[in-house]
This record gives structure tokens, sequence and C-alpha cells, in this order.
């Protein structure tokens, strides 16, 4: 019977909690043909093993006394000397089990192909068989998940709270990062035209963003980007996954923003309009004539200056009444 690598992988998955990765895999099957050549040998009965210990043979308990010669000779020879139990060199001797289909020509290399024909299988199982549990991909490796349909008693047996939702505005800022990373809030701010500080807040809550560093500009704004939290939560092994955008990963919005910062005043170019140079308008002129045939009521309510002082007529003296006398 061949080797069986699906049973391997299975049994690896099953038995940790951690991703397992191609690399992880192919380092396991070196280290296995490592330790079978550095073994001195294998034993099929762990009691055909030689005792690492010299053997001392008991003198007879019973039966026919050991004759004189004998003994005289036991006597004279040295008693063979045990080495202390500090310096006593243990070998581990692990037998091979009577498994060829697992333990039986063993390759030495493993190819990512052979490794990916075996995981699909594996996967394929899980979900013929419905037992609850899922084979995932993610960007650090493969690892076994349980069914999403199981996920209110997982959180029930782990005491956690129904996961929230994000709101449509946290949607749109991580959109955002996801695409222009590394990418400053100014930039977030810039491009969605609203304020991006709360949507930024509860990312970096959840663990979907970080602070990747602080942009080369005045102020050195701080610069976020996706974590691998986001790889998961999106259900993708690398950004090169994500969607063709030609709205955020678009180079244009890179000069974009750099002419929106520095904003000028738009110009009949900028307005799809032609560049002509209009004339000036002159004021009219009034004629002469049309001056002279001003009505006076025209300049009746015109102010007298401040400067000019008006010469009132003097008064005639008051005429005296008809019913006095007149002096004599």
């Amino acid at each position: 019977m061949a080797f069986n690598l699906k049973k391997v992988l299975k049994a690896w998955l099953l038995s940790s909690s951690q991703p397992l990765s191609v690399k992880d895999i192919q380092g396991a099957f070196t280290r296995f043909h490592e330790q079978a050549a550095a073994l001195p040998f294998e034993a099929e009965d762990p009691a055909a093993a030689v005792p690492l210990t010299p053997e001392v043979r008991a003198p007879p308990t019973g039966g026919e006394p050991a004759s004189g010669t004998e003994s005289a000779t036991a006597a004279a020879a040295p008693a063979p000397s045990v080495a202390p139990a500090d310096e006593v060199t243990e070998v581990a001797l692990e037998p091979l089990p009577k498994d060829p289909e697992l333990y039986a020509d063993v390759p030495s290399l493993v190819t990512v192909t052979q490794i990916r024909e075996a995981m699909d299988a594996i996967s394929a199982d899980l979900r013929l068989s419905d037992d609850g549990l899922l084979l995932i991909e993610g960007n650090t490796g493969y690892r076994l998940v349980t069914h999403p349909r199981f996920g209110r008693w997982i959180r029930i047996l782990r005491q956690e709270p129904p996961p929230v939702k994000l709101s449509q505005s946290a949607i749109e800022t991580l959109a955002v990062i996801a695409y222009r990373q590394p990418v400053t809030r100014g930039e977030i701010e810039t491009i969605r035209g609203v304020s991006a500080e709360a949507g930024v807040n509860k990312l970096l809550e959840r663990e979907l963003v970080y602070i990747v560093g602080r942009a080369d500009a005045p102020g050195r704004p701080i610069q976020y980007g996706t974590t691998d939290q986001f790889l998961e939560f999106v259900g993708i092994k690398s950004l090169d996954e994500l969607p063709a955008s030609d709205v955020l990963s678009s180079r244009q919005i890179d000069e974009w923003l750099k002419t929106s910062s520095n904003t000028h005043t738009p110009t009949d170019t900028d307005m799809g309009l032609a560049d002509e140079q209009l004339p000036l308008e002159t004021p009219a002129v009034t004629p002469a004539s049309e001056a002279a045939d001003a009505t006076p009521e025209s300049t009746a309510n015109v102010p007298v200056a401040a400067t000019e002082v008006s010469e009132s007529p003097v008064a005639p003296p008051a005429a005296p009444p008809e019913n006095e006398a007149s002096p004599i």
C-alpha cells in the first residue's frame, strides 16, 4: 500500500489549532528523514532492543553449586565497571510501527501541487460528511474551522457576545484603506468627503487596521494599513485577491489628491470654456446737449455744500397797526 499523504495531513490539522502552511509540511517531511538517518537502528519489537549497559551475570541461586575452578575464576576476574548514572548516554530507539500506509515509502520531498490536491480532497470529504467542520486556506496556511451555522453554540460555550456588524461608513473607510494603503486620515476624508475619525477608531478597535507609520509630509500624519485579521474577515489570502477597482486603485487619484491640496481659482479652461480674452467695457460718456437739457427738478434736491454761506435779504421794518395813533 502506498503512502497516504491525506491521512497524515488530516492528523496534523486535527492535532493543532495553528494554521498549517506548505512550508511547515515540507519541513516536517525533511525532519522525518533526518531522524530516520540519525537513529542507529529501528526494531519492530521493543523487547529486541539491545540494553544500554553491559549485562552482569548474577551468581546462581539454586541447583548445583559452582565448581571450585569456576568460582576461583569468577573471584579472580575483575568486576565490570558500571558508569555513573550521569554519564550513561541514552539513545532514543523509536520502533517503526507496522503501518506501511503511514511510514513506508515516505517521500523525501512533497511538492506544493501534491499538498494542495490532498487538502482539496480533505475539504471535499468534510463538506460531504457534514460534520460541522470546514477546511479553509488563509494567508498563513490551512486550518480547520467550525461551520458558520454552529456559531451560536460556539459563542454560548465561550460566553462571547454576538458579533457586531460594521456600519456603512466604516465599510467605506475600510475599503479606502484596503485599496490605498498606506493612507492617511486626511486622504481618506478627501476621497470620501466626510470626517473619517470615528470610522478609523472603530476599525482600530476591531483590529482590522493598524498604524503603519508616518507619511513624509508636513506634520508627519499617521498612515494606516490592513491587518491579517482583515484578510480572514474578507476571506482572501492576500491583498492581490481583492476585486479590481477602477475607482479606488486607479493612479489618477494620486494626481487628484495632489491637486486637491493646492486649490486655485478655476479658469475658463478648467470649466470647459474657450480661453478667449474679452475686451474691457468702457463707461458711457454723456453728451453736452443732454446735460444742457436737464430740467431744474433734477437739481432742485442737490444739497448746498457746508462751506457755502447763503446771503439772506434784510427784511423791511414792520408797518404799525392801523388802530394805534401815530405820534405828532
